[in-house]
């Protein structure tokens, strides 16, 4: 069974916040995956780049660990809609 996509055939929903994070925190892609895998997650530059492209899809495990290294909601990873905490700790995003 082949795999959803967006309508757009793009592999993901995260790619557009992912990049808005990383860049708000001032962080490159080789920095971004040095910090997750600092707190034990297996994800490298590499996949980072794929998923920022829309060429890879996202598993939840990547979702957790995008979500605890930024400190910021599911909701506002997948659909860009901030939560009330979002709000309080991110407010310039």
């Amino acid at each position: 069974m082949p795999k959803q996509r967006r309508d757009t055939g793009e592999k993901n929903f995260i790619a557009p916040q992912l990049i808005k994070l990383r860049i708000y925190k001032g962080l490159s892609q080789r920095d971004l995956a040095h910090e997750l895998q600092l707190n034990g997650y297996d994800i490298d530059k590499n996949v980072i780049t794929r998923i920022e492209t829309y060429q890879r899809y996202v598993t939840d495990l990547e979702l957790k660990a995008f979500s605890e290294i930024f400190h910021i909601s599911y909701s506002y990873l997948i659909d860009g809609i901030k939560t009330e905490e979002d709000r309080r700790l991110h407010p310039a995003l």
